[in-house]
């Protein structure tokens, strides 16, 4: 056990605001690098989510694409060869090229492992990691958890039930957004939700409604949307009631909420005996 376990419950007051910094800060930084971890830590964001594949050589990474050619300054494929030649290509690339910035403006940036984003999460208590396995890697996943003694810094989000069930199988205590597409069933996403115990439910932004939101508050869960920049469209979902936004660029949506000021969240109903514990951090 690491001398982090040993913390203090005080130590362990993680932030609970609502914003999910998709990515990282990656209005600011290239997606997925520690540069866009670094800054949604530094933002203040609450979670923070990447998106995690395997190399040829089993690494967990941390990457939303199989191969890098859309962020990167050559193509690799992640699943086809080993980290040391995934780590070779600069990430930061296409970022850099996008917004004309020099090399000076903005480094070179590696594929992370998902091990290097944990340990920087670990180093402080207020900004929490949701990792999306975009492959079959949830065991190894939670295995670097345990090696790390990192499971209070982490919950698991995909549109996959299977991967979320395998995920609370492991750990009942992980909190899991479950990604919903835009015009799925919602009475039987949330039927789903409280026999699995999923924490929320994330819809595509395109699909969101109140009465969406309604229903969502309604059976003692929470609702998140994705993934809006947008400040109107922001301001307008904080009024129909969502919990979580999930945003590139989180350092706008905690200005909004600032300005905004306190939220009143909705109050869930009483837990039937029987029904999942709700938590709303």
């Amino acid at each position: 056990m690491t001398a982090m376990n040993a913390a203090s419950p005080a130590e362990t007051t993680f932030l609970s605001n609502g914003v999910t910094a998709h990515r990282g800060d990656s209005v600011a930084c290239p997606e997925n690098t520690m540069a866009a971890f670094r800054a949604a830590i530094d933002a203040g964001a609450d979670w923070m989510e990447l998106d995690v594949l395997t190399s040829a050589d089993g690494r967990v990474v941390v990457s939303h694409d199989g191969t890098t050619g859309r962020t990167g300054d050559r193509e690799v494929i992640i699943a086809q060869v080993p980290y040391d030649e995934i780590r070779s290509v600069d990430v930061a690339h296409a970022f850099r090229v996008r917004h004309r910035l020099t090399t000076a403006e903005c480094p070179p940036a590696r594929v992370p492992l998902l091990s290097e984003v944990l340990c920087l999460a670990m180093t402080q208590f207020r900004t929490r990691v949701s990792v999306q396995p975009k492959v079959d890697c949830v065991d190894r996943v939670v295995g670097i958890l345990r090696d790390l003694g990192a499971g209070r810094w982490v919950g698991f989000n995909d549109g996959s039930p299977a991967k979320m069930r395998q995920a609370k199988a492991h750990d009942a205590s992980f909190p899991i957004f479950w990604d919903r597409p835009a015009h799925s069933d919602i009475a039987d996403d949330i039927r789903v939700a409280l026999q699995e115990g999923f924490h929320s439910l994330v819809i595509n932004d395109a699909g969101m409604t109140q009465a969406k939101v309604d229903a969502v508050h309604a059976a003692g869960l929470d609702v998140g949307a994705w993934t809006i920049n947008a400040p109107v469209r922001m301001a307008a979902l904080l009024d129909m009631g969502v919990d979580r936004i999930y945003t590139d660029d989180p350092r706008r949506l905690l200005r909004l909420l600032n300005d905004r000021g306190p939220r009143s969240l909705p109050t869930p109903p009483p837990r039937l005996p029987g029904s999942p514990r709700v938590s709303r951090a």
